[in-house]
């Protein structure tokens, strides 16, 4: 089947909304998000946040997360993040994915984010399209849903350049991330 025809701008604002994420850290907690107990630096661990489909082949986004140990209750748990609990793949992918669900089933908004330049296999999207019950705020641009995270995150990378790193917590707050408000 033919991918849909994607307008250029759109696909440029995606991908610079998603490269501003690649080698950032998260770092901030405030407590243990179970008990709220005093939490204490344990390690970093890098995720794929996303993998980007260009000219000259495929570009994984990566972010670095750091972990914390409870003091009180013992568990394990990462800095605040711009993933959705329990997902592998960048929250602001599965609001696009969402976005698009609302006007087109499930399978083309796949195929949409596929032809933006955003490589994520079949399965993935089956597992997510059944979690995906998220309401995101979305702007149409150019005939096409986007979640106002993506606008805000563009124009962050845009900001920001390849020399200058964003600020992890004006992109969490970007992402609409809960624990972004907290510190």
């Amino acid at each position: 089947m033919k991918p849909p025809r994607i307008p250029p701008l759109v696909t440029d604002i995606v991908t610079t909304a998603l490269s501003c994420f690649d080698g950032m850290e998260f770092g901030d907690l405030a407590c243990c998000p179970s008990c709220r107990g005093e939490v204490k630096g344990y390690d970093r661990k890098a995720k794929k946040f996303a993998v980007l489909r260009q000219h000259e082949g495929q570009r994984v986004i990566t972010v670095r997360v750091k972990r914390f140990y409870c003091r009180s209750c013992g568990d394990l748990c990462y800095a605040d993040e711009p993933f959705y609990p329990g997902s592998r793949i960048g929250s602001p992918v599965i609001d696009l994915f969402a976005a698009l669900s609302t006007v087109m089933p499930q399978s083309r908004a796949a195929r949409m984010i596929g032809a933006m330049g955003i490589i994520v296999n079949r399965t993935t999207w089956k597992h997510y399209s059944d979690r995906v019950s998220i309401t995101v705020p979305v702007v149409d641009l150019f005939g096409v849903r986007l979640p106002v995270c993506i606008i805000s995150l563009s124009e962050i990378g845009s900001r920001s350049g390849d020399t200058i790193r964003p600020d992890p917590a004006e992109v969490l707050a970007a992402c609409g991330s809960p624990s972004a408000g907290e510190k």
